[in-house]
This record gives C-alpha cells, sequence and structure tokens, in this order.
C-alpha cells in the first residue's frame, strides 16, 4: 500500500518551489519513462516514479550577465546532493515510510554522475531506472529543464499516473526495495 501519492507530492509547498523551479514537465516525463522502465525490470514502480518525479529538486540556476550559464553549471552542479536531502525532507513530512523516503532520496541522490569524481557507480536496479528515465528525457545543454505545462495539465497526468501505479502494485505487488 502507498502511503503517499504524486498527487499528493505535487500539491505540497516544497514541491511547487522546486521542482517546478527545475522543470515540471520534465519532472513528470522522466516519472512517466520510470513507471515503464520499472515495470520492465521488475523495480517498485512507486518508489521509481517518486525518485523520477523528485530527481531535480535540487537544481540551483546558474547565470552570469543576467543569463543562464550552462558551462558554469556544468562546472558547479552538486544539485543531485541538495535534491536528495529535499526529497527526504519532503518525503517525511508528507508521511512516507522512512525506508522508502531513504531509498528514493538515494535514487535521487544517484541519478547523475554530474557531480561525481568516479563514474564507476555500483547502482541497484531502482537508482539505475531513475537514471535512465532522466537520460530518456534529457535535451542538449538542459532544454528539457524549460520545457512548460500548466499546473493542471501536470495535475491530471500526475493523478493518472497514480492510477497506473496503483493497478501495477496490484498486478504484482513488491517489496519496497525492489
Amino acid at each position: 500500500m502507498r502511503k503517499v501519492t504524486l498527487t499528493e507530492l505535487f500539491s505540497h509547498p516544497i514541491t511547487q518551489k522546486y521542482v517546478k523551479r527545475a522543470g515540471l514537465a520534465h519532472a513528470i516525463s522522466t516519472a512517466y519513462h520510470a513507471f515503464r522502465l520499472a515495470k520492465e525490470n521488475g523495480v517498485n514502480p512507486d518508489l521509481a516514479t517518486k525518485a523520477a518525479f523528485l530527481h531535480d529538486m535540487g537544481h540551483y540556476t546558474w547565470y552570469r550577465n543576467g543569463k543562464w550559464d550552462f558551462e558554469l553549471y556544468k562546472q558547479n552542479d552538486i544539485h543531485a546532493i541538495k535534491g536528495a536531502e529535499r526529497a527526504h525532507k519532503l518525503l517525511v513530512r508528507c508521511g512516507e515510510d522512512l525506508k522508502v523516503a531513504k531509498e528514493v532520496s538515494l535514487a535521487v541522490l544517484l541519478h547523475t554522475d554530474s557531480y561525481l569524481p568516479d563514474e564507476n557507480v555500483n547502482r541497484t536496479p531502482l537508482q539505475q531506472v531513475v537514471k535512465e528515465a532522466d537520460e530518456l528525457d534529457e535535451e542538449p545543454d538542459g532544454k528539457h529543464h524549460y520545457r512548460e505545462i500548466s499546473d493542471e495539465l501536470a495535475h491530471k497526468k500526475l493523478n493518472d499516473l497514480d492510477e497506473k501505479i496503483n493497478q501495477a502494485m496490484l498486478e504484482r505487488p513488491l517489496s519496497s526495495s525492489s
């Protein structure tokens, strides 16, 4: 049984601030990719979609002379570290199981290699699904962060995805760590 849904997460002020700033359309698209990949790989779709939806909430926008500077961002990026912390705090505040909150946060932390000195990371299946889901939605120069979606359509898409997750969980119950 799921304690917290994507729709509930979307409604929280922390999500409204940080996920929107990082790119709501990208977050939702990545969550849909994660759902499909989770089903294909026997990974818990609830955890995969939560991590994918929250994966970029640690982004800081890097500007130089009033313009977005992608190179400055790439040189100084630690968004996965900050995002993992924010995701954990948000999930706990929303009443998520503490073990689930930790697993989701670790998947947020390891969704990218951008801040790691060594790219040879041994990821769990959940962490790998979130990484691949993000990569499936990427666009050159970070443009995927600037696609737009209305709150109404975002809510509808997340509600639809919540229903798919609920159905998948009924069809094949998985342990939280899958």
